[in-house]
């Protein structure tokens, strides 16, 4: 109910880039940082931030990119195929614009776009007076723009709605959902399987589970000797609603067309009906769950700078913040299939790209139960890259 709100295969590219150590070591030591490492999370982080470090070398960045495209592109195509099954989510395809602010930038970050496209990802490129005609609530900031990256495979919806339209499709066709049933333990079973234990102390065998709760997997596997290498990575968001909570036809001036990127401040802005989400920061501060009202205040700060009536709440609108826990793999990748324990299926790891990868990696996942080749070559997701 609180994510990016955005399907962007232009964006899959793993957070650990080259330069990202230096970029991390500085925020040590600034508290404003849009990437921030906390000292005391570096305990947690020991092992798995060398190996992170390790994997933003430009050549396995790149490579990683690459995978997760492919990944983004399927799942994307997927995604358009939900309505036509009965499963809405407020479903647009206007493309992002990544607004850029100088001509250095603007000329970069074309040469991204262009590799990018040789991947599959379409793009167009706008100088100010085109970006400007496409799209209008950015006005204001005229003179403070280069151009931007018009990504026109980039697609937007509400996740919250899919999931709850997903639900009542899956009920419909006999799944069993059990709701607030909070699993505590995964064990072998002596006859094959696995036994699940749920809160209330029940337990059952399964011969198959699958584990996708994200950055808590590791939790529930550990006891059967694995190490998920998966750490949490702390986001905001912030949600404008209209207070009425409709979705007016006429959008104000100041509602975006489209989703739109800053490559300068580091922030995703998306509208929706009746809402407009934003979305940024990270954070390595372990499995802390606190709304820092300081990293809020920050976000709102960084949005007014793109739409400038929303340093505070219009009339007739709230505003709301939230923060959660990504789970952020060491390499950037989801990390989809079997282990090495019989009966027992992976399905998490995908950081920041969960909406964007989400129907693609379940039909990774089923193509693999069932035996089957998925689409996308599922060899640099597995498990095993891990010895898990």
């Amino acid at each position: 109910f609180a994510n990016g709100a955005v399907l962007h295969p232009s964006a899959v590219d793993p957070w650990n880039s080259p330069g990202i150590g230096r970029v991390l070591w500085h925020s040590l030591r600034d508290p404003d940082a849009t990437v921030r490492l906390h000292p005391k999370a570096l305990p947690s982080l020991a092992g798995w931030g060398l190996r992170f470090l390790r994997e933003s070398a430009p050549a396995r960045h790149r490579a990683h990119t690459r995978d997760n495209v492919a990944l983004a592109l399927r799942s994307v195509a997927l995604m358009a195929e939900l309505p036509g099954e009965g499963i809405v989510y407020d479903a647009a395809s206007p493309g992002t614009l990544a607004v850029h602010r100088d001509a250095r930038a603007l000329a970069q970050a074309v040469e991204w776009a262009r590799w990018l496209q040789d991947q599959g990802v379409p793009h167009g490129v706008l100088d100010r007076d085109a970006l400007l005609a496409r799209e209008p609530s950015l006005r204001p900031l005229a003179n403070d723009l280069a151009g931007a990256i018009h990504f026109t495979g980039d697609a937007l919806g509400d996740a919250q709605r899919c999931c709850e339209s997903l639900a009542q499709r899956l009920a419909a066709l006999g799944v069993d959902l059990h709701w607030r049933c909070p699993v505590t333990a995964l064990t072998r079973h002596p006859g094959g399987g696995l036994t699940v234990t749920h809160g209330e102390g029940r337990s059952r065998r399964h011969d198959h589970v699958v584990v996708a709760a994200a950055v808590w997997s590791e939790d529930l596997v550990a006891p059967l000797g694995m190490r998920l290498p998966v750490r949490p990575a702390k986001g905001y968001s912030l949600t404008f609603r209209r207070e009425d909570g409709a979705a007016e036809e006429t959008p104000p001036a100041w509602m975006p067309r489209h989703p739109l990127i800053d490559n300068t401040l580091h922030i995703a802005i998306t509208p929706l009906p009746g809402r407009l989400r934003v979305a940024g920061t990270a954070e390595f501060r372990g499995f802390d769950p606190a709304l820092d009202p300081g990293r809020v205040a920050r976000l709102q700060r960084q949005l007014a700078r793109v739409v400038p009536v929303l340093a505070s709440a219009p009339a007739g609108w709230t505003v709301k913040g939230w923060t959660g826990l990504r789970p952020l793999s060491v390499d950037g990748k989801p990390i989809i299939g079997a282990t090495r324990v019989p009966g027992l299926w992976l399905n998490t790891g995908h950081g920041p790209l969960g909406w964007t990868t989400a129907a693609a990696s379940a039909e990774m996942l089923t193509a693999a139960l069932a035996g089957q080749r998925p689409p996308v070559d599922a060899a640099p997701f597995a498990p095993s890259r891990f010895g898990l």
